[in-house]
């Protein structure tokens, strides 16, 4: 289990494991209040001190009974430690070569800067393991000393397992002696091992009943702080870096883990497992279960009916064909801001989802696109859709348009949006997982009249709301007037019903026409609903006060990272990200265009598909790879993963062409695609492989690199010339 632990750590800051996801960026590139500097290491450093320091305790207890010698030794757990220190040895100075490497080649970081950053690094791992030395020093008596000790009656009362296992392992330790000819001293240096014999037991029950009563004052004091910071979370402060708080949880787990294998001795596999079951049980039993809800829904109500009489009934023709003809009065504010005589291209922006980079990267996309159409492209647009982080940058936009329109000091071209956008979402989240769902988890908030959990759907919340200058903070039927009279486009967000993979229609008012059949098979009634209409279902539950923000976690949904939501519905439905059904939001825009197709072929002279999107769609195919025996048995699932979108594209591609069949106005398509191109200097120097790989990471954090590389992207001469045909067709 130890060296378990080990290996995780040594294939997440060499890029070995979760490099796609920008896990090995979290430890090479700390961010503490959004910088990364000599603190931020500094912080590194102390949880990477605590984590060596519990590997030591949990060998100490677990395996030391096996060098008796140790014990006749002054101060026996600082030498045990400082001969137990190869593989923490081992994993600093490849984790300082790797910081070095990183930050010279990724964050162009100078001689100075990534000097100070380590020496943060080093000065934080120092000074926690001073503080542990010395409490060792002042606890950990040497075995000379307990000769003349008496054993405390109390303690033989309040540790009888802990004295049990002790006898056990002395008994062990008797046949099981590790042969040991030298040891490294304190000053380094190497001695031989001396003539030694086992002292009485009373004795070495004391050494032992001393180093457990250790582990257990740690590993309070590590919770206790762990709880604290958690209840001050919120507070930017106390956010540590996303990569010390997978250490903590890490050192909570090797401490838990030795402290386990402790008291049951060889049992410990069997009542782990015995343990597992238990608790896996209780948890299918909703005893543990931690319910993530949208913020602005009344729960306490009683729930909706979800069932596929109820999706019937709720998607009938008098729902779509009400819902069709209030929307209609968008298309015609629409139409009427150019003229009675002019026929213009209607225009549907699709926003990809993937993280941090899906967001920038679609902001940089419309700041570019709508300023060099001179405001034509958000002018001319009815529709938003997509998915995750690309809905998160268009509705930043979108937002910032609105207030502009509203005569509000807004610059909606301004790069400090993009800045304000590219932010650590990441540190907050994992410190969260760490501190409030696992630990805390029980302060509540206000919002619309009704009372939730500050749990890590609020903590993404949050950050969301500060990076995006808290101008979205409000419900989502706050959008309904400006939708309504076409001065922004509508925004339809369709994350994923875990349940039976439907889609969860969300928007600022009914939209139930979504789920008009774009094509019936005559004399076939059996056709399955795609989808349920969020405002229609949850009418009496306060579906128009849904939190927008809460709209927008639902749709961004990261599994492990971004909670799964919960809907009051009976059964209780779970909300996933909209990606698994369709991450670049097309197959909408064609149900959008099915709904009102009349309308659009008589007021337009056609559409426009502009899809933003955060991976290119034609891509190299991959070389045939060796592959070995995991490859074989991990491929048909790695297949599916890695062709996903592949398989969207084909549907999307499938359902824009079918729509020529009923559709007789022009459909253009405009790709504007982010990938690691050639022009970017840092890789210019690249194979095409590395380029390849150079890409940012689907993640809630993007490296100085990531950022810059996704900003240069819209240069590229694919995106330009993209660009000037979207100009050529607004014209």
């Amino acid at each position: 289990m130890l060296i378990l632990c080990w290996i995780i750590l040594f294939a997440m800051i060499t890029g070995s494991f979760g490099k796609y996801l920008g896990i090995p960026y979290l430890f090479l590139d700390p961010e503490y209040l959004n910088k990364v500097n000599f603190t931020s290491f500094f912080i590194m450093g102390v949880a990477c001190a605590g984590f060596i320091t519990a590997f030591h305790i949990t060998c100490y207890i677990n395996d030391g009974h096996r060098f008796s010698f140790v014990g006749t030794l002054p101060k026996p757990f600082t030498k045990f430690a400082i001969n137990n220190s190869t593989i923490p040895a081992l994993f600093m100075g490849t984790y300082i070569y790797e910081i070095i490497r990183f930050q010279i080649n990724n964050e162009y970081t100078t001689g100075s800067d990534l000097a100070w950053n380590l020496t943060g690094l080093v000065t934080g791992f120092f000074c926690m393991t001073l503080l542990f030395f010395v409490y060792f020093w002042l606890t950990n008596k040497d075995i000379f000393k307990y000769v003349v000790c008496q054993i405390d009656e109390k303690l033989k009362q309040n540790v009888k397992v802990t004295r049990a296992s002790a006898m056990k392992k002395l008994d062990i330790a008797r046949k099981k002696q590790v042969h040991v000819d030298n040891y490294i001293d304190y000053n380094l240096k190497i001695r031989k091992v001396e003539d030694y014999h086992f002292y009485d037991r009373a004795t070495i029950v004391q050494v032992f009943d001393q180093n457990h009563f250790n582990l257990v004052v740690i590993e309070l004091l590590i919770l206790i702080t762990v709880m604290i910071l958690g209840i001050f979370k919120d507070y930017a402060a106390f956010q540590l870096p996303a990569a010390s708080s997978f250490i903590i949880f890490l050192t909570i787990f090797v401490m838990m883990a030795g402290a386990f294998s402790y008291w049951f001795g060889g049992w410990s596999a069997t009542v782990a497992l015995i343990l597992f079951l238990f608790v896996n049980y209780l948890v299918g039993e909703d005893y543990f279960t931690k319910r993530y809800e949208a913020f602005g829904l009344n729960y306490l109500r009683e729930h909706a009916e979800y069932s596929t009489q109820t999706l019937q009934q709720l998607n009938d023709s008098a729902h779509i064909e009400k819902d069709r003809r209030a929307t209609l009065v968008m298309l015609e504010n629409w139409r009427a801001k150019f003229g009675a005589q002019a026929k213009p291209k209607i225009v549907f922006l699709c926003a990809s989802g993937g993280g941090k980079r899906a967001a920038l990267w679609t902001l940089t996309t419309l700041q570019t696109a709508d300023s060099l159409t001179q405001g034509k492209l958000m002018n001319q647009s009815v529709l938003i859709t997509g998915a995750s982080g690309g809905l998160i940058g268009a509705s930043y936009y979108r937002e910032l348009k609105l207030r502009e329109i509203k005569g509000e000091q807004v610059h909606p071209y301004s790069v400090s949006h993009r800045q304000k956008i590219a932010t650590d979402n990441l540190n907050p989240l994992i410190f969260s997982l760490l501190a409030n769902d696992l630990f805390v988890g029980f302060t509540k908030f206000e919002y619309s009249g009704n009372y939730y959990y500050r749990d890590r759907g609020y903590t993404f919340e949050e950050q969301l709301n500060q990076i995006t200058e808290r101008t979205m903070d409000k419900p989502i039927a706050a959008y309904d007037s400006a939708e309504l009279a076409a001065q922004i486009p509508m925004i339809i967000l369709t994350p994923t019903i875990v349940n039976d993979g439907r889609k969860l229609y969300i928007a600022a008012r009914p939209v139930t026409f979504m789920n008009a059949d774009i094509a019936t098979l005559p004399g076939y009634h059996a056709s399955k609903v795609s989808g349920i209409d969020f405002q229609t279902i949850f009418e009496n539950h306060g579906g128009s006060n849904l939190r927008f923000l809460s709209a927008l976690r639902m749709s961004a949904t990261f599994p492990y990272i971004t909670p799964n939501t919960t809907l009051p519905t009976n059964p209780p439905i779970q909300i996933m990200d909209a990606g698994i059904s369709d991450n670049f939001g097309l197959s909408d825009a064609v149900r959008f265009m099915y709904a009102y197709r009349e309308w659009i072929s008589e007021n337009t002279s056609g559409v426009v598909i502009v899809s933003i999107r955060d991976s290119p769609k034609l891509a190299a195919i991959a070389p045939k790879a060796k592959q070995t025996v995991i490859d074989a048995i991990t491929q048909p699932i790695s297949s599916v993963y890695n062709n996903f979108e592949n398989f969207q594209d084909i549907t999307s591609d499938m359902l824009i062409s079918h729509a020529g069949s009923w559709f007789k106005q022009p459909i253009d398509r405009v790709d504007l695609q982010y990938q690691a191109e050639s022009f970017i200097p840092i890789l210019q120097k690249m194979d095409s492989i590395r380029q390849n790989n150079s890409r940012a990471s689907l993640s809630w954090r993007l490296t100085t690199r990531e950022k810059q590389g996704i900003e240069n992207s819209i240069q590229s001469r694919a995106n330009e010339e993209q660009i000037r045909r979207l100009v050529r067709l607004l014209e």
